[in-house]
């Protein structure tokens, strides 16, 4: 309608038409990427094999195109190059060739490729931090990540007609990953249903059996969780998830930073007595049909024949050839497994195709054991890094400081970035960091000789919190209308009124430390 009536005695006008407008890049664009839409977005669409994530994002590609024609002529210049080079960069499935979408969505998006006036625009960078979805997408060069996180708003997964029948974990913190020019088929080369489903990258879970649907249709199943978000300086951000599994006894603390180069993963307080044993996924690739990306651990290669395991005990770093490097902060005994795994969409679709599928996988995973009192893991994601630079990393073992990794609170200072993150599931002191209350913080003292304190209440029921940062500070230049009052000195103490209103979004304050 916003094109149809461009124009005409009938055009939309009313101002608040740019709320249609700002979604492009506010809430579909975090979460588009070289010409995908990211699955952990996407529901039951996950499990027909028919359409994968290339395949949905096209006809929003088309739209945007559409919508474009209704809005201003800057924005829709914008979009139309933005849409460009998401489809110039869909190597994988580049759209044109795209056999469900139409014939309308396709003249669009040709009318867009063959504008020479337009230069395509790289891919957005930043964090978008969605606690209303329990989601969030981080994207810088080279690469992207998406997280899908449950709470009492938010189903662990969406089922129903008899789709995704096997998609218990994926609110269970799955992390999505993908390169610029590399790994963008990760999820969609026939992932979902060749997939082990427990052992989803990122995730924390039981291996007790499930039966398909498992928890009930339409998001009947939520967890009984309220601390889930986190902050974000919309560059980088502290995630985290209080996990209780579906129809299981686990419960865990999950927290992901993100950040320049890496994602940081931390899991503590993690048990359970479902009788069955309790892993944390590492990462999960999909290799392909041929699957023999090298794989190397601490500098020695390890055999590309399927099947293959092995427990790497006191590892400190490994690296997939054409994916990633992963780092293990004073070492970590972590189980690998390289195996062809094979199955059927008709098996998490009851419409699906009858088809048998294979695909190699190479699985890297902590196991916790049976029936774990309190286990906890540490792990560094690298997208895209060399072997070189994984063991770079891996030797600079002052470049990730872990200040905290309890069912209590967990926080990591780097250094090199002027950046302290914490998540306190209970308030408590960690490193320069004090809270009186469960909340979420991120500081980063900046080159210019400001820094950002970022805060915000994940469980949305704070009607006050304390936070000192023990750091002297000369003056505060900015902060919210939520902040009652902001001392300086020797510290930095900062009262917030009532959060509980501020659905978990974040209240950055800016300040000149001394």
């Amino acid at each position: 309608l916003f094109a149809l009536l461009k124009g005409t005695a009938w055009e939309v006008t009313d101002p608040k038409r740019q709320v249609v407008f700002d979604a492009v890049e506010n809430a579909w664009a975090p979460f588009l990427y070289n010409g995908l839409v990211m699955d952990s977005v996407a529901g039951r669409a996950i499990s027909r094999g028919e359409v994968d994530d290339h395949r949905r994002g096209h006809p929003i590609l088309a739209s945007i195109v559409l919508l474009g024609r209704g809005a201003s002529a800057a924005e829709n210049t914008r979009w139309r190059s933005l849409v460009k080079g998401w489809a110039q960069r869909d190597y994988y499935s580049p759209p044109l060739s795209n056999p469900s979408l139409s014939l309308t969505g396709l003249a669009r998006l040709k009318s867009v490729l063959d504008d020479t006036s337009l230069t395509p625009l790289p891919e957005p960078e930043g964090h978008r931090l969605f606690p209303d979805m329990a989601r969030a997408a981080h994207r810088r060069p080279g690469w992207a990540a998406a997280l899908s996180m449950a709470d009492k708003r938010i189903t662990y997964y969406e089922t129903g007609n008899g789709e995704n029948l096997r998609g218990w974990h994926t609110g269970s913190g799955m992390l999505y990953w993908w390169g610029d020019t590399f790994a963008n088929g990760q999820y969609s080369d026939a992932f979902w249903p060749t997939v082990d489903p427990y052992r989803l990258p990122g995730t924390t879970a039981s291996r007790k059996v499930l039966g398909n649907g498992a928890g009930g249709d339409w998001g009947a199943a939520m967890p009984d969780v309220n601390w889930v978000g986190g902050v974000t300086d919309k560059k980088r951000a502290a995630v985290g998830q209080y996990l209780k599994g579906l129809s299981s006894t686990l419960l865990a603390k999950k927290s992901w930073f993100f950040l320049d180069d890496t994602v940081v993963c931390l899991g503590a307080g993690i048990r359970c007595q479902d009788g069955t044993a309790v892993e944390t996924t590492v990462d999960n690739r999909n290799l392909g049909p041929v699957g023999n990306a090298p794989f190397t651990v601490d500098g020695s290669a390890q055999p590309v024949t399927r099947p293959w395991s092995a427990t790497l005990t006191g590892a400190s770093w490994a690296h997939l050839g054409g994916h990633g490097g992963y780092v293990f902060p004073g070492g970590a005994t972590v189980k690998a497994l390289r195996e062809n795994r094979s199955g059927r969409w008709r098996d998490i679709n009851t419409g699906g195709s009858t088809e048998t599928l294979t695909r190699a996988y190479l699985t890297l995973w902590v196991d916790h054991g049976q029936n774990p009192a309190d286990a906890s893991y540490a792990y560094q994601l690298l997208p895209g890094a060399s072997e070189q630079r994984t063991a770079v990393r891996a030797a600079d073992t002052g470049w990730l400081r872990v200040l905290a990794n309890s069912d209590d609170q967990q926080g990591v200072s780097v250094p090199s970035l002027g950046l302290t993150a914490v998540n306190f599931w209970f308030g408590g002191t960690v490193g320069p960091l004090v809270a009186d209350a469960p909340c979420s913080v991120l500081v980063t003292e900046h080159t210019d000789g400001t820094a950002t304190v970022c805060v915000s209440d994940p469980m949305r029921a704070r009607t006050s919190l304390t936070l000192t940062w023990n750091r002297a500070v000369s003056s505060v230049l900015s902060k919210p209308s939520t902040v009652t009052t902001a001392t300086t000195g020797a510290s930095l103490r900062l009262v917030f009124g009532d959060l509980s209103g501020t659905r978990g979004a974040t209240q950055t304050v800016k300040v000149r430390p001394a």
